[in-house]
């Protein structure tokens, strides 16, 4: 019996060193720096890029853009969306644009908000509403008494159908279907997948893309993007990160109502409409940045540096 219990007391010692590794509950506070370098431009351009806001879980205190190239802001065709739109030319080749944030970010949990939550239930080009979808969501809720069931049937369904791995072609855009089929994918796939199924159930749901601020250092790189959703039930917006509940079994209960305070969201929804519009079309999701010349894309290097504030340490 005592061994059995110390096997268990190791156990959860080692769940609660995972958990505090990944994530930060309560509250974070950090700096993030978002650098670009231009590259060589060869007629005028338009670059677009995301600007983090504040809200009920994330303050912006201090945001400082730094740009040798006039710029602008303005919204997105829903309005959720803050944009920054320059438009460089060939002398401004080599240039560096940054983007300099602090923050204070809360652990997010079920919430009410105002808005319309049956705005979450029209499809999106990557995320259809389809009778596949339909046929999928009505079996996996059968047995669901309610939305807050339903919505956890669909997570337990997609985190047991799918695995993170981006290996092969056409993972990373988004694209339900696509994750439907391969079972594979990154956040983008899993999180289209689980909002197209809530939403052939008729259940708002919503995506958001930005960083997760690596909780067990206090400073240094991060390596690209990450995304999440949440779906609507009893009033509230329920969090969910299946994504990161597949990389990290110990927390799957945890991500199925919760979005840890280490993140920064940049931009929410997908098929965002701006104005001027990028002649590739809506973006399918906005993480940028994006800068076109001549109607074509051209990429644009950009690093992005985190600073966990001494009041976190």
């Amino acid at each position: 019996m005592k061994t059995l219990l110390s096997l268990i007391a190791l156990f959860l010692a080692a769940s609660t060193f995972a958990a505090d590794k990944t994530i930060v509950r309560g509250t974070d506070h950090f700096e993030l720096v978002y650098e670009m370098t231009l590259p060589k431009i060869t007629a005028k351009g338009t670059l677009w890029i995301p600007l983090a806001g504040t809200d009920t879980f994330q303050k912006i205190q201090k945001r400082a853009i730094i740009s040798p190239v006039p710029w602008h802001k303005t919204r997105d065709a829903s309005g959720e969306n803050e944009i920054l739109v320059l438009q460089p030319a060939p002398a401004d080749s080599g240039k560096r644009i940054t983007i300099h944030y602090q923050v204070t970010r809360k652990e997010k949990v079920a919430h009410a908000e105002a808005g319309n939550p049956a705005l979450h239930l029209k499809a999106e080009k990557l995320v259809p509403l389809n009778p596949r979808f339909t046929a999928i969501a009505k079996r996996i809720t059968a047995k669901a008494a309610d939305d807050h069931a339903r919505g956890k049937a669909l997570y337990d369904h997609v985190l047991a159908h799918m695995r993170y791995d981006k290996t092969g072609k056409g993972w990373g855009r988004g694209d339900a279907l696509y994750a439907c089929d391969a079972h594979t994918g990154n956040c983008t796939d899993f999180h289209a997948y689980f909002i197209a199924l809530c939403r052939a159930a008729n259940i708002p749901a919503r995506f958001a893309i930005g960083f997760t601020i690596p909780a067990n250092r206090d400073a240094g790189a991060i390596g690209g993007y990450h995304c999440w959703a949440e779906f609507f039930t009893d009033g509230k917006w329920m969090p969910v990160d299946i994504s990161e509940a597949d990389k990290h079994p110990e927390l799957a209960g945890y991500y199925f109502g919760h979005h840890p305070a280490n993140r920064l969201e940049l931009s929410r929804g997908r098929d965002i409409s701006v104005t001027p519009a990028p002649k590739s079309g809506p973006f399918n999701y906005f993480f940028g940045p994006h800068l076109e010349v001549n109607g074509n894309e051209v990429p644009v290097k950009a690093t992005f540096k985190f600073e966990r504030l001494p009041s976190n340490r």
